[in-house]
């Protein structure tokens, strides 16, 4: 079956130079963004249920850019003045400069890795071992989320303020999908929710990161795209050879 119109279950990029419009101009497709997933935040009453006082902390560990939003937003709730000297230890450039939409931006007490993940900052809380660290996560946060502060020996506590919940579709909703992009586990529990009888037939599913397609596999949905490979890093180099090769079929 030809693929003509595919769902990623991402928002709608913001700026048209996304890929993905370059993939669909390519290949003839229709690409839609519909999440199957969105993220709410925590009451300030769920929140105090942790026994967690953020004043206690003196530096806090983000991983991405809606962390910090339910952080300030949770401080503003309850009523926490977050002080000048806080440190923030981001895990990459452009979550740290998210920052800038809080507070005023110091290089002294503003320190992001270049990897993009939590390992690659790891070297920089151990050099300031001292501060009390806060880890912001979200409901779906598990021991491999934590894995490099522990092994690092660093001293956190991780502070829940946002989950992820099913988007679900609504009555007059089409779907008329051919292929299926997801990029969490939460997303395809979202989809058995959304359709409990969903069958698969010819539609295909593509996913990114090892823990989505074992998702797929332990749902008994067949798995026809995975990424990333030596060969294709990304997503839209992964999509973008595998509609290639379906024309040559």
């Amino acid at each position: 079956m030809k693929i003509k119109k595919i769902l990623v279950s991402q928002p709608q990029p913001s700026s048209g130079k996304s890929p993905y419009f370059d993939i669909a101009n390519r290949h003839g497709v229709e690409v839609v963004f519909r999440p199957f997933i969105k993220v709410e935040g925590l009451s300030a009453k769920e929140f105090r249920q942790q026994k967690i006082n953020i004043s206690d902390f003196t530096a806090v560990i983000f991983t991405a850019r809606t962390a910090i939003d339910h952080f300030f937003r949770l401080c503003e709730e309850t009523r926490v003045s977050v002080p000048d000297t806080m440190k923030y230890f981001c895990t990459n450039e452009q979550i740290a400069l998210y920052l800038q939409k809080y507070i005023t931006f110091r290089k002294r007490r503003i320190f992001f890795g270049s990897t993009g993940k939590l390992d690659g900052l790891v070297t920089m809380l151990q050099k300031h071992n001292k501060e009390k660290f806060l880890y912001v996560v979200s409901d779906v946060h598990d021991g491999a989320d934590v894995a490099p502060l522990e092994k690092a020996g660093i001293t956190y506590t991780t502070a829940v303020m946002y989950r992820t919940v099913s988007n679900d579709f609504g009555a007059d909703e089409a779907f008329d999908y051919d292929m299926l992009l997801f990029f969490s586990p939460s997303g395809i529990e979202s989809l058995k929710k959304n359709f409990p009888d969903f069958e698969q037939g010819d539609i295909r599913i593509g996913v990114f990161g090892p823990t989505v397609a074992k998702a797929v596999k332990d749902s008994g949905l067949r798995l026809d795209l995975e990424a990333p490979t030596p060969g294709a890093p990304s997503m839209t180099t992964a999509l973008d050879l595998y509609l290639a090769e379906q024309k040559q079929q």
